[in-house]
Order: C-alpha cells, then structure tokens, then sequence
C-alpha cells in the first residue's frame, strides 16, 4: 500500500502559515477567485488552530480580530473554502480543518479523531480506485474524492 499521511501534530509556524496562504492565493488566482480579507482569515485561523473548529468556535476566533464577524459571512468562507480544496469539512464531528497539502494531491482519505478533533490527511490512490470500484460494484458513483473515517488518535487513546 503506498499511503502517504499529512497530519498536524503541532500548531504551524509563522512561516508555515505564511506559505500556507501563499498557495491559497495562489491556487485562488489560478482558478480565478479571489481570496478576500474575510476568506483568508478564516483560513489562517483554522492554520492557527491545532485540529479542527466548529462553526460557532470559529466564529468566537474569528471576532477577535473582526467583531463584525456574522454567521452567514463566515458559512460562506466556509463554503468557499471547501470549494477551493483549501480546507476540509468533517462531517463525522461537524467540523471544519485547514488543508495540510492544499497545493498537493487530493486526499482520498481524511482519519477524524472524534474526541480531539485531529485530522489526518491520506493518499492513496490505489484505496481510493478500490473504494470507487465497490461503490460502483453497488449502482453508485462517488460524488467527492474523500472518504472521512472516525477514529481515535494516538494521543486520546492513550488518554
């Protein structure tokens, strides 16, 4: 099996995020959107934050630095942002995470630790070819690349 992990053990780096959003407004260019204030700042606080983020603690975050900051605003850089591929949407604990490799391959694979909210992020081409296969085995066709797993990481297992 050739899997390929990213996971976010740690909270990044100034640089890291620095570089983080530089391939979103890139990426965002390419595909001719547009990454505005708002968007980016929910981006980097999602970078910032180690794991993932429900909507109203984002939003909490977020009215920090934007007291403004309104539901709806905030859902629709949430939806943009997982439009973009730039962050992820974990249904298994109503969630969202920041993209570790948004400039990289999709990930077919997302493990969602559901007490921690930590995420790690696979490839693997050959399970995702193999998951579609018995999908369609069934009358179905994927509609998105991911499959969200729920686990328990390392961490809270020990715990």
């Amino acid at each position: 099996m050739n899997t390929k992990a990213h996971s976010r053990p740690h909270a990044h780096s100034h640089a890291e995020i620095a570089a983080h959003l530089d391939t979103a407004e890139r990426l965002c260019a390419q595909r001719g959107s547009r990454l505005t204030p708002l968007r980016r700042l929910v981006l980097e606080t999602l970078l910032r934050h180690h794991g993932s983020l429900k909507a109203y603690e984002l939003l909490d975050a977020l009215r920090a630095a934007q007291p403004g900051a309104a539901p709806p605003t905030v859902y629709r850089a949430l939806d943009f942002l997982t439009e973009q591929g730039l962050i992820h949407r974990l249904d298994a604990i109503n969630a969202w995470s920041a993209c570790t490799d948004a400039g990289g391959q999709p990930h077919d694979v997302l493990v969602v630790c559901t007490r921690c909210g930590s995420v790690a992020e696979l490839s693997d081409p050959d399970l995702g070819r193999r998951l579609a296969d018995c999908v369609a085995q069934a009358g179905y066709a994927l509609s998105g690349q991911e499959t969200e797993l729920r686990a328990l990481c390392p961490r809270c297992r020990q715990g």
